[in-house]
Parts: C-alpha cells; sequence; structure tokens
C-alpha cells in the first residue's frame, strides 16, 4: 500500500471519532414530525426536512433536533393550552354534578311551590271562606318573609315568625271581640301578649321549630351546590406557571423535537409533572372533602323530615287548631289583655249589631282532613304526591353524585395521566418518553399538595408560595362548611350566643330539646343569595313570589309532621 494512501486514513480515523455518533450515517429526515406537526395546525415553513444542531433549543434537550426555535416557541404554547384544557374535561364530571344538579333541584323546588299553592290556597278557601281571604294579607307577609329568607335576604326566622302570630292574634282578638273599637295603640299592646298568654297553643313554637329547621336546612343546601359550582369551575381553569409550562413542553413535544412524535410520556413521569403543576389544586382536597361530607348530611336531613307523608297532615289543619285554641280561650284571653291593656272604647252601634261571635263560631271551625276537596284541590294534591317524590328522588341522585366528587382535586393528576392521549400507559414502561429519551422513567413519584414537590426532578415549584387564588377557595369552602354543620343541628346559618342573655325558652334555636347544648338568638344579617342569577328582586316580580309563597306553605306542612300530630 503506498504511503500516502495510509497518511490520509489516519486522520479521517481520527476525523470519525471526533464526530458525534450521528455522523457516521446520513442526517434522519423529519418527514413524520413534520406530519404530526402540520396536523396540529402548524405553518410546516416551521420545521426542517431533516435534523439539524439543536444548540439553541432552550426546553428540550440539544442534540440533533428537528425542532427550530420558532416550533419549540409554538409548541410550548401548544402544551400549555392542552393541559389546560385536559384539567378542564377532566374536572367535567365534577363541575356538570353541581351545575346540573343544582338547576334541576331548584325546577323541582319551584315546581312543588306552584303545585302547593294551589292546593292548600283552595283548602283555605273551602274551609274558611270570606273569612280567610278578607285576613290573605297576614299569611301572603309571611310567605313573602319566608321566601326573601330562602333567596338570601336580610330576614330573621324567630322574628319574622313571632310577628305572623301576633298579627293573627291581632286580627283574631278583633273577631272575637266585635263590640270593641280598637285602636292601633291598643292592638300593638294586644300582640305585646301573645308569648305570655299563648292563646293559640303549642302550634307556634311547635312551628317555629320545624320551620325554621326546615327553611335552614333548604336554603342552606341550595347555597351549597351554589358554592360547590363556584369552587368547582374557578379552580378548573388553571393558570399554569412558567417551570409547569418548561415541564409541560418537555414532556409532551420534546418527544417531537427527537424525531419521535409518535411516542407518549411514561406514566409516572406524567404524574410528577402533573402533581407539580397542580401542587395547589391538590391542597384544595381537604376543605373540599370536609365541604361534601357537610352536604351530605343536610342532604339526609331534606331526605328525613321532609317527606311527602308529611303532606297528608296539611298547614291548614295546624293553623286551624292554632285558631280554635283562641276560640276556646278567648274569655280568658280578653280578659287578661283587657287587664293589662285597659277597658277598650265601645263600637259603634251599627258594627256592635252584628253577630259577629255566631258567625266566627260557624266559620272558624276544626278542618277535618277527612273532608279534604277531592275536585280541584284533591288533583292538586295529587299532583303536590308526584313533584315530591320527584323531588326526594332528585336529593337522593345529588347525594350520589356528590359522594363520587370527593377527593376530585388530588385525584386529577391520576385522571389526566391515565388518559391513553397523554401518556404511554402502566403497562408500557420500557417504550415511553422519560424526558431524555425512549425508555423506562426511574425518578421516584412525588406524594400529593405544595409541600411535597420541594423534591420535584420535573417542575420546578416554589412550594414557600402558596396560590392566593386557591387560598380563596379553600376559605370559601370553610365557611360554607361550617353554614351546612350548623344547619344540620338546625342553627341558623348567621348566629350570635347569648345563652347569658336567653330567657331560657329556646324557642327560638330550631333545636329539639337536648340536641344543642346552648340555645341561640337568630340576628338579621345578610345572607349570600341562592343563586347569583337570581338576586331578590322588588315585589313586582309577582310570578317568582307566588312560587316561592307555595314553598313556605310545603315546609309548614312537612315541618309539623312529628310533633303536631
Amino acid at each position: 500500500m503506498p504511503s500516502w494512501i495510509g497518511a490520509v486514513i489516519l486522520p479521517l480515523s481520527g476525523l470519525l471519532l471526533s464526530l458525534p455518533a450521528r455522523a457516521d450515517v446520513k442526517a434522519r429526515s423529519c418527514g413524520e414530525v413534520r406530519q404530526a406537526y402540520g396536523a396540529k395546525g402548524f405553518s410546516l415553513a416551521d420545521i426542517p426536512y431533516q435534523e439539524i444542531a439543536g444548540e439553541h433549543l432552550r426546553i428540550c434537550p440539544q442534540e440533533y433536533t428537528c425542532c427550530t426555535t420558532e416550533m419549540e416557541d409554538k409548541l410550548s404554547q401548544q402544551s400549555k393550552l392542552e393541559f389546560e384544557n385536559q384539567v378542564e374535561e377532566t374536572s367535567h364530571f365534577v363541575r356538570t354534578t353541581f351545575v346540573s344538579r343544582h338547576k334541576k333541584f331548584d325546577e323541582f323546588f319551584r315546581e312543588l311551590l306552584e303545585n302547593a299553592e294551589k292546593s292548600l290556597n283552595d283548602m283555605f278557601v273551602r274551609t274558611y271562606g270570606m273569612l280567610y281571604m278578607q285576613n290573605s294579607e297576614v299569611f301572603q307577609d309571611l310567605f313573602t318573609e319566608l321566601k326573601r329568607y330562602y333567596t338570601g335576604g336580610n330576614v330573621n326566622l324567630e322574628e319574622m315568625l313571632n310577628d305572623f302570630w301576633a298579627r293573627l292574634l291581632e286580627r283574631m282578638f278583633q273577631l272575637i271581640n266585635p263590640q270593641y273599637h280598637f285602636s292601633e295603640d291598643y292592638l300593638e299592646c294586644v300582640s305585646k301578649y301573645t308569648d305570655q298568654l299563648k292563646p293559640f297553643g303549642d302550634v307556634p313554637r311547635k312551628l317555629k321549630i320545624q320551620v325554621t329547621r326546615a327553611f335552614i336546612a333548604a336554603r342552606t343546601f341550595v347555597q351549597g351546590l351554589t358554592v360547590g359550582r363556584e369552587v368547582a369551575n374557578r379552580v378548573s381553569k388553571v393558570s399554569p406557571t412558567p417551570g409547569c409550562i418548561r415541564a409541560l413542553m418537555k414532556m409532551l413535544y420534546c418527544p417531537y423535537c427527537r424525531g419521535l412524535p409518535a411516542v407518549r410520556p411514561c406514566n409516572n413521569y406524567c404524574l410528577n409533572v402533573m402533581k407539580g403543576c397542580l401542587a395547589n389544586q391538590a391542597d384544595l382536597d381537604t376543605e373540599w372533602n370536609l365541604f361534601i361530607d357537610a352536604m351530605l348530611l343536610v342532604a339526609e336531613r331534606l331526605e328525613g323530615p321532609f317527606n311527602i307523608e308529611s303532606v297528608m297532615d296539611p298547614i291548614d289543619v295546624k293553623i286551624s287548631e292554632a285558631i280554635m285554641n283562641m276560640q276556646e280561650n278567648s274569655m280568658q284571653v280578653s280578659a287578661k289583655v283587657f287587664q293589662g291593656c285597659g277597658q277598650p272604647k265601645p263600637a259603634p252601634a251599627l258594627r256592635s249589631a252584628r253577630s259577629a261571635p255566631e258567625n266566627f263560631n260557624t266559620r272558624f271551625r276544626p278542618y277535618n282532613p277527612e273532608e279534604r276537596p277531592t275536585t280541584a284541590a284533591g288533583t292538586s294534591l295529587d299532583r303536590l304526591r308526584t313533584v315530591w317524590r320527584t323531588m326526594q328522588d332528585s336529593v337522593t341522585d345529588i347525594k350520589e353524585k356528590l359522594k363520587l366528587s370527593k377527593k376530585v382535586w388530588s385525584a386529577l393528576p391520576y385522571a389526566i395521566c391515565k388518559d391513553e392521549r397523554v401518556t404511554a400507559g402502566t403497562s408500557n414502561e420500557e417504550e415511553c418518553w422519560n424526558g431524555h429519551s425512549k425508555a423506562r422513567y426511574l425518578p421516584e413519584i412525588m406524594n400529593d399538595g405544595l409541600t411535597n414537590q420541594i423534591n420535584n426532578p420535573e417542575v420546578d415549584v416554589d412550594i414557600t408560595r402558596p396560590d392566593t387564588f386557591i387560598r380563596q377557595q379553600i376559605m370559601a369552602l370553610r365557611v360554607m362548611t361550617n353554614k351546612l354543620k350548623n344547619a344540620y343541628n338546625g342553627n341558623d346559618v348567621n348566629f350570635q350566643d347569648t345563652s347569658d342573655e336567653s330567657s331560657g325558652s329556646g324557642s327560638g334555636s330550631g333545636c329539639m330539646d337536648d340536641v344543642c347544648p346552648t340555645e341561640f338568638e337568630f340576628v338579621t344579617t345578610e345572607a349570600p343569595a341562592v343563586d347569583p342569577d337570581r338576586r331578590e328582586e322588588d315585589s313586582s316580580a309577582a310570578g317568582l313570589g307566588h312560587s316561592l309563597l307555595s314553598w313556605s306553605l310545603v315546609c309548614m306542612v312537612l315541618a309539623l309532621q312529628r310533633l303536631c300530630r
């Protein structure tokens, strides 16, 4: 062999050894990457036909690559968008649970109100006729206030119910004493004797306990559905940090840059990325689970005391009972009022000539449930039964969906990484993208929550700076959970401890004898609206007012089952 040939071969062999390993073959085609990149809707002008040196890359490995700087930027934004959509899609179930169930519950609620209004109004008109219609504004005002309370109005339940019975006493007192003329001041004096004389027997006390419990539970449950809906909607709209975006790009699209567009991330690799990106959402889980537990407790109240059998013991029977108590004790009541408020002035001769007490005895008679009308009112009652059963099914359905929504936020990474569109799955741990190449992912999986991400190998997480927005949602859940727990125990969601000042009656606490350790006095404070789309409207909204008045009637019916039989 000529000496010049050897002189050439030796330098060439040294040159081959000094080149990167890929230089011994032709540069690989980027055709597969071009096809996948174009399928994402990007311009093929950004991508080379063959691999190029990768020193320009800022996120992906700086090796031979099919990615230009423009491609890396676009794919980074694409990874961010896909992550946001994935979180929203994965949390769709829990958001749908609260949105659809809130709507469904509210629809049944309002249908129940409409049917109850017609049924109960028919019963009162048939039983008391003109005497009821002439004094119906007393009941209308009561139901208007109950409606305002239910929709989040500034209503003190105890004071409002006390006012109802005081006004009813004023009307009744005039009916049983038609021979006298009573001034406004005198009637105000009469109303002050409501608690002392107990002219309506024990009905007001029992009504107060049962109605407050019913309304507190109903309003708080609907508010809970609203809060759950709002929190779920807000938390599902994530804003990934720069560190998270880098990790997402590296996991989802660096395989493109390496010429491996069909290779998906390893499952455990995906879990570490998602746990780092969703660390704050996972911290919501503890308070969320407590909130769900409290919602389930109040749902049990709605299933228990509020059942269709209560409708068979209607409110007009109980009010009739109260009225008859007043009539039977009219002499004693009148004597004590005259003693305390003074002797009233006689009425004009024309009025005193009426035989009103006899008419009163005829019209205000005890209502017999066996005499319940079987025509229009009976039809309404049948419809009421149907609506109520449907509503009970709705509560049962909500309970089952609530149970499924527990631990939803800490489970997000697992739900996302289980999606075959995202990862290679647990069965393909060798042929998956591990962040550097197609091989097994070796690092351990991080635990849930922000503080556990201090050593996350994939995402740069600042554990000293919790997400303020998530902390606000945690606080909203904490406040709502406290309200739900109070509602379950029969306490108003806005109350103050007045055990040192209490008179000892305890009738306004909503507690049954020994259920509550201390007595509470309901206070008038502004409560959050049931639905931000249904703020309290003025009195001109007659249609809405009528349906909510029906709910008031029904709740009073339902509330009386156990204590007023």
